[in-house]
């Protein structure tokens, strides 16, 4: 008798660790330096990496084997059937909007506490990681070439971010620009 899937076992990042060991199978630190690679992708804390894994093993998504490492031994996960029948199961479902949290957005939530002057400093700050992050890009379009096997589905996500990029960029000049300007003068509360 075939086991039914859990939704309620799996989170988003159970998802994404199993996509990120995929066919080729691999090593906690493995799945740790992918999601390091694509930082803008990389929300879970570190260890996160090594437990959400095991427990995927646990349950049956993945399997466990040890294997020599460079320094000492190591365990590789792989994707079992089961964890085929999630990701196939996760596929059908609709996407949907996952809340995401912003600094960017906090500097304004906060900015009639602090300033505009202040406020405007550490936005437009941003500027040269945006730099950064748009460079680590390139470098993961290239790496995804050499994936034939994914590298569609990669070169969308490379395109996606880099429009995430490029949109606080532009919300980074219009806040820089909006908070140059004097602010306008509060109406008064009572009519004359």
């Amino acid at each position: 008798m075939k086991r039914s899937l859990s939704t309620a076992e799996l989170s988003l990042f159970s998802y994404e660790i199993l996509g990120l060991v995929g066919d080729g199978g691999a090593g906690a630190h493995d799945l740790l330096r992918m999601a390091r690679s694509g930082r803008m992708l990389d929300w879970a804390g570190e260890s996160q990496y090594y437990v959400e894994p095991k427990r995927l093993a646990r349950l049956g998504y993945l399997t466990a084997r040890k294997e020599p490492g460079k320094t000492r031994e190591r365990t590789v996960y792989r994707l079992t059937e089961r964890g085929r029948d999630a990701l196939r199961e996760y596929a059908r479902t609709p996407a949907t909007f996952v809340p995401f949290k912003s600094d960017l957005l906090l500097r304004l939530l906060i900015a009639d506490l602090v300033g505009d002057e202040l406020t405007r400093a550490a936005v437009t700050a941003i500027r040269a990681e945006l730099a950064e992050l748009h460079a680590q890009l390139d470098a993961s379009a290239d790496r995804a070439r050499l994936l034939p096997h994914r590298e569609r589905y990669l070169l969308l996500v490379v395109e996606f971010l880099n429009g995430l990029l490029d949109l606080h960029r532009d919300w980074v000049d219009t806040v820089e620009r909006t908070l140059a300007e004097a602010p306008p003068k509060p109406a008064s509360r009572h009519a004359e």
